[in-house]
């Protein structure tokens, strides 16, 4: 067996050195790029919170709004039943009206009978209070 020389055995451990130190700096690397992506980990969640919270704002707001048009189709819809009652109470009001206004026409009609009866019988009073005078 041969005893490796002492300039063999410094290039081998100056080899072995490199290589450790080329496997040093490759563990580096990695562990570098493994905080980067953690970094980049980290970042993507919280922008993914961030989005989650706007989306959730905007859920609440749409939900608001859906509501409040409801609340508005409900509002219409109270007001078209208000304008429908006051339509069939100005309806009933009318006939009333034409009622009052034919009753009106009738007590008036007997009114003018009455009257042009009382006129003949007051003539025919007069005519026959003047007949007995001149006979």
């Amino acid at each position: 067996m041969l005893q490796p020389s002492t300039e063999q055995c410094r290039q081998e451990s100056e080899h072995r050195r490199d290589a450790a130190e080329r496997e040093r700096q490759s563990f580096e690397v990695a562990r570098r790029r493994r905080e980067e992506e953690g970094v980049e980990a980290e970042s993507a969640r919280a922008t993914a919170e961030t989005l989650r919270v706007h989306a959730e704002d905007a859920r609440q707001r749409t939900e608001r709004a859906r509501q409040q048009s409801e609340s508005s189709r409900l509002d219409g819809e109270a007001l078209r039943e208000t304008a429908e009652d006051a339509r069939r109470a100005a309806e009933d009001a009318r006939h009333a009206t034409i009622e009052a206004v034919a009753a009106t026409a009738e007590a008036l009609n007997a009114n003018l009978a009455q009257m042009q009866f009382l006129e003949q019988a007051r003539q025919t009073l007069r005519a026959l209070q003047t007949k007995p005078e001149n006979s």
